[in-house]
């Protein structure tokens, strides 16, 4: 059986990561499976966890009036899902929702941000990854509002 903490150092978003700093995130962290179409969390909610896949895909979606559900993303094995966690008021802008048969590690957030704030190396090394991540997220929404409403006003 595969320790929390192996399982958090082989995750492609924690390479690099120093070994005692992952023992803390596996003191945070159990594992889950979402079969198709369950929800890993809605929009609105809390944001008391993040989930690292190991394995599956997640759509991140927002519903607008009429009932029309928007795919942002689709995040796949290897990827984060839910960065809400780390800013107040810590609630989840999206609703995240398993494609396929879904394997994640996930991460209380309030046990993370508590050692965060404990151990200011812990926190730092969160901020190295989730910064990044967030402004891909933004960039790709950026992106995507591009594509929906042109181009025109630009050189």
């Amino acid at each position: 059986m595969e320790s929390l903490e192996s399982i958090v150092l082989a995750q492609p978003f924690f390479a690099g990561l120093e070994p005692d700093i992952a023992e803390m995130i596996a003191g945070c962290a159990r594992n889950h499976v979402f079969e198709p179409d369950a929800y890993l969390f809605h929009e609105g909610e809390a944001a008391r966890e993040f989930f690292l896949l190991r394995e599956g895909d997640v759509s991140l979606e927002i519903h607008i009036s009429g009932g029309t559900t928007i795919v942002l993303s689709t995040q796949h094995e290897g990827d984060v899902v839910g960065a809400s966690w780390l800013i107040p008021p810590y609630r989840w802008n999206s609703d995240a929702r398993a494609r396929t048969r879904v394997r994640a590690l996930g991460v209380d957030a309030e046990c993370l941000r508590g050692k965060c704030e404990a151990n200011p190396r812990t926190g730092y090394a969160m901020m190295k990854r989730f910064a990044p991540l967030l402004v891909r997220r933004l960039q790709a929404a950026q992106t995507q509002l591009l594509d929906v409403y042109g181009r025109a006003d630009r050189p």
